[in-house]
């Protein structure tokens, strides 16, 4: 076993839970572990919207990502990605646009390990992935650059991301995104609004060795996308974000899509 293998190996904890297996439970994925699955039920037993919100959020993903793709965009930079699933921004973005480029960034090392499932690109298009947290975005940027043409809109996807951040540091983070991008680019942007609920959801999660994640006020999402253009049909909550059903279930996660000028 090389050393490369053995500090990869260290990095897989499957004595504490991970944000990424623990959606991965949420959305009725095998990719993760006893303690991942303990944790998910503790927090949906505290707030049974919580498995919603997961099936939600990846919806309105993919209803964001046909939208923009719709409208010309063929470059995707998906940050915080999290297991593959089923529907992942290549599969959504290639099926409209083939030749469209996606960069995947995550910093969980399952998710690096299941990375090939998320280079299986389109022939006419590309695919990547930056090992690299969140913050560092200069660092996600950068390589980002080997693959996607910076001259041309990019979409920023931070979906079910920012509550790893405090909320000034999830603001700022944002921003430096969207300042390394050219005009015309958008950012596609969700996370779970405060509530009583929500708020016994984020003591339920953050019950073990687990970093926690934080809810948000609503001004600290749109706050994020200061200085871009916010599109129809606005800030709400992603259920009611172009919906394709005609009674959606709402839940207590809001997002936005918004264009740079």
């Amino acid at each position: 076993m090389s050393v490369d293998d053995v500090e990869f190996r260290r990095r897989i904890r499957s004595d504490v839970p991970h944000s990424a297996r623990v959606w991965n439970a949420w959305l009725g994925g095998k990719d993760n572990y006893p303690v991942d699955r303990e944790l998910a039920d503790a927090v949906s037993a505290a707030y049974p919207q919580m498995v919603d919100i997961a099936r939600a959020s990846r919806a309105f993903q993919a209803r964001a990502i046909r939208h923009l793709a719709s409208l010309g965009i063929r470059q995707f930079l998906d940050v915080g990605t999290g297991l593959p699933v089923a529907n992942s921004t290549h599969e959504v973005a290639q099926s409209i646009v083939p030749d469209a480029r996606i960069v995947y960034v995550d910093n969980d090392p399952i998710v690096l390990a299941h990375a090939h499932a998320l280079l299986t690109s389109a022939p006419e298009g590309r695919t990547a992935y930056v090992d690299a947290d969140l913050s560092e975005t200069d660092t996600v940027v950068d390589e980002a650059a080997k693959t996607l043409d910076l001259s041309e809109p990019v979409a920023v996807l931070l979906l079910s991301t920012l509550g790893h951040l405090v909320p000034a540091d999830g603001i700022r983070v944002v921003q430096q995104y969207m300042a390394r991008m050219p005009s015309g680019s958008y950012l596609v942007l969700c996370d779970t609004v405060k509530t009583p609920q929500t708020l016994a959801a984020q003591e339920a999660y953050d019950s073990g060795e687990n970093p926690p994640y934080l809810v948000r006020e609503p001004e600290e999402i749109t706050d994020c996308a200061a200085g871009l253009e916010i599109i129809e049909p606005g800030f709400l909550s992603i259920a009611l974000w172009r919906p394709e059903e005609d009674d959606p279930v709402l839940v207590d996660q809001w997002g936005l899509v918004a264009r740079k000028p």
